[in-house]
This record gives C-alpha cells, sequence and structure tokens, in this order.
C-alpha cells in the first residue's frame, strides 16, 4: 500500500485538501476522526478516560466533553500523557485496520501531528510527506474564525506542534493554501497524479 502523510498546523487547510483528494476517490484515513471514534459512547477508552480523570469529562448525553479535556490536558502537561496512554495504541490499532481495508491506488493518512512523533511515528508508514502550508499568522486568523477559540488557546496549540520550519523540512511535497481553495486544489491535481504514478511502482 503506498501512503501519502498529509499534515500540517492548526488552520493550514488540511481537511481541505483530504476532502479533496476523497472526493477523487482516495482512501483518507484521518488520525483526528479516529481518535473521536475511539471515544465514542460505549468504547472502553471513554470509560477510562472518565475513571481517571472524573466524571466532569463527560456532557449531560454521555458523550465526550472535548473542549474541556483539551483545555485541562493544556494546563496539566503530566494528565496529557495519561491520557495519550489510554488513547494513541488504540487510535494506532484503528487507524492501521483502515489502512489495510483500502482498496484505492494509495492512501491518505492525515495527522497534526505525523512528524512530531519522529521516525518512530505515524511517519514511519508513509511513503511520502505532504504538508500543506500557510504562514503562522494566517493559521491564527483561520483557527481563531473556525473553532472560536482564543489567541491565547491557538498558540499554545502551535507551541505543541512542531515549528513551521522543522516541518517543511521534513516534506517530500509542500502545497501552499494562503489564498483561494482552487489555488490548492490546483497543485493537488499535479500531486494527485504523481501519487497515482508512484502508486503504480510501488
Amino acid at each position: 500500500m503506498f501512503i501519502v502523510g498529509l499534515t500540517g498546523g492548526i488552520g493550514s487547510g488540511k481537511t481541505a485538501a483530504s476532502d479533496w483528494f476523497a472526493a477523487q476517490g482516495i482512501t483518507v484515513v484521518d488520525a483526528d476522526v479516529v481518535a473521536r471514534e475511539v471515544v465514542m459512547v460505549g468504547q472502553p477508552a471513554l470509560l477510562e478516560i472518565a475513571e481517571t480523570f472524573g466524571h466532569w469529562v463527560l456532557q449531560p448525553d454521555g458523550t465526550l466533553d472535548r473542549a474541556a479535556l483539551r483545555q485541562h490536558v493544556f494546563l496539566h502537561p503530566q494528565d496529557r500523557q495519561k491520557l495519550e496512554k489510554i488513547t494513541h495504541a488504540r487510535i494506532h490499532v484503528a487507524m492501521a485496520q483502515q489502512l489495510q481495508a483500502a482498496t484505492s491506488p494509495y492512501v491518505i493518512l492525515v495527522s497534526p501531528l505525523l512528524l512530531e512523533s519522529g521516525k518512530a511515528g505515524l511517519s514511519s508508514l508513509c511513503q511520502r510527506i505532504l504538508v500543506v502550508d500557510v504562514p503562522e499568522e494566517v493559521q491564527r486568523i483561520r483557527a481563531g474564525a473556525r473553532d472560536g477559540q482564543t489567541l491565547e488557546s491557538i498558540d499554545r496549540i502551535m507551541a505543541v506542534q512542531i515549528a513551521r520550519t522543522d516541518r517543511l523540512a521534513q516534506a517530500d511535497d509542500v502545497a501552499v493554501n494562503d489564498g483561494e481553495l482552487t489555488h490548492l486544489y490546483q497543485q493537488l491535481r499535479v500531486l494527485h497524479a504523481q501519487y497515482l504514478e508512484m502508486s503504480r511502482d510501488h
């Protein structure tokens, strides 16, 4: 299986890019989507999170209060490690299952933290790394408009993510998303053709 890892900082447009690939019939395995799936009501991870942190992490309907938990682990780094211990292995197993089930010529593996774990992380599964890149100021504006988060909260997220220069240094391919989506899509069309060719030779 030929796997293209897709990453980028918060507000860069990873979802816009992955949605475009999906529209071309390419299987997309998204770490954020899988992370939500493994903590759905009825999943063992949700029960373990509630037992570890307390039932304040649950909303009245029993679903995970993701915003409250995200805020908590940003303020308490030691609890971030506890959360990752509960979720990471389950996320990786679920992603591996989805990758194995893919039938498209190649697969897009989306993760905002694709490069953060080094050679032992998700990037080790990928034959190519595609970075969706925007200037940091654009990231802040887009993320604030989309999520309604404060600039302080966005800056904390960006501080956890790999530096933009380091991300670009590890990229095999870069798609610049600092303007209209049509400009992004033009770049993705070229890359899609290249990936189809590479997947045939893989």
